[in-house]
């Protein structure tokens, strides 16, 4: 079986070629002209670059290669998405038949249309299941009674905004939500809490009650941390089983030397 790869922007597309190279898979993937990262074409079996809006020439691609599963990995801009992508003929269809303009809606739509040439959109993380975390505290510093308190109450604010599809991420300080995410992300976020209020917040991020593993997944790394820690925040929840570490151990190592705590908390614990 051949596996397709529609490849976004960051790491995630190249850790899901390095494990589909350790399963000895091969994998072809369609690169994203406004998104993907150049490199990907010294790593891949075949590569083909498409506009963020040709869903038509992506699927004749993985038609070409025998692409029977693919997996789509990597960040796509929203902005990009509504603003700036030129579509052809078959992803105007999708964008005409949308009931709304979120990314369930418009994924879910591009999956059914893969679906009908018999390619099948699965689970993001079907090549990294070592790299979603256990429920616990991941660090050796445990959130402290603030922290946790602001934690437990984030909890009830990123259960609501997951609810509506609205962004994953929210940052609260005194049990106050000082940021929530739209399309600018979390990072972006992050920034936005930082500059309104410069220390003693705690970033929560989660999975969707029903988290559609195929897209959309939660992810956080190095990246993440150091924008934390420019921000003021020193304590991040995270949805066990569902959210993607990059860097798991690098991570790690980098949050104890900050003591920056981190904690995943079961999925029962979000919904």
């Amino acid at each position: 079986m051949k596996f397709g790869l529609i490849a976004g922007n960051g790491k995630f597309p190249f850790m899901v070629l390095e494990g589909a190279r350790q399963s000895g898979e091969t994998v072809a993937v369609a690169a994203i002209r406004e998104e993907t990262d150049p490199d990907i074409e010294g790593l891949a079996h075949s590569v083909k670059w498409v506009g963020i809006g040709q869903l038509g020439k992506m699927i004749r691609f993985f038609k070409d290669e025998g692409v029977e599963k693919a997996i789509m990995a990597g960040q796509v801009k929203h902005v990009q998405i509504f603003s700036r992508a030129v579509p052809d003929a078959r992803m105007l269809k999708v964008l005409l038949k949308l009931p709304r303009r979120n990314t369930d809606s418009l994924i879910g739509a591009i999956a059914n249309e893969l679906q009908s040439e018999g390619i099948e959109l699965i689970d993001s993380t079907h090549f990294l299941q070592d790299h979603l975390p256990k429920a616990g505290v991941l660090t050796r510093r445990k959130p402290d009674r603030r922290e946790q308190e602001d934690i437990d109450y984030g909890l009830e604010i990123a259960r609501e905004i997951a609810r509506l599809d609205l962004g994953q991420t929210i940052v609260v300080r005194g049990k106050a939500c000082v940021a929530i995410e739209a399309m600018e992300g979390t990072d972006e976020t992050i920034r936005r809490a930082g500059n309104l209020v410069k220390k003693h917040l705690t970033v929560v991020k989660l999975a969707k009650p029903n988290q559609d593993m195929r897209f959309d997944v939660p992810v956080v790394g190095v990246p993440t941390l150091q924008t934390m820690l420019e921000s003021g925040a020193l304590c991040l929840c995270i949805t066990a089983g569902k959210t993607l570490m990059f860097d798991r151990d690098e991570m790690i190592k980098f949050a104890n030397e900050k003591r920056i705590a981190i904690v995943a908390v079961p999925m029962s614990d979000t919904h």
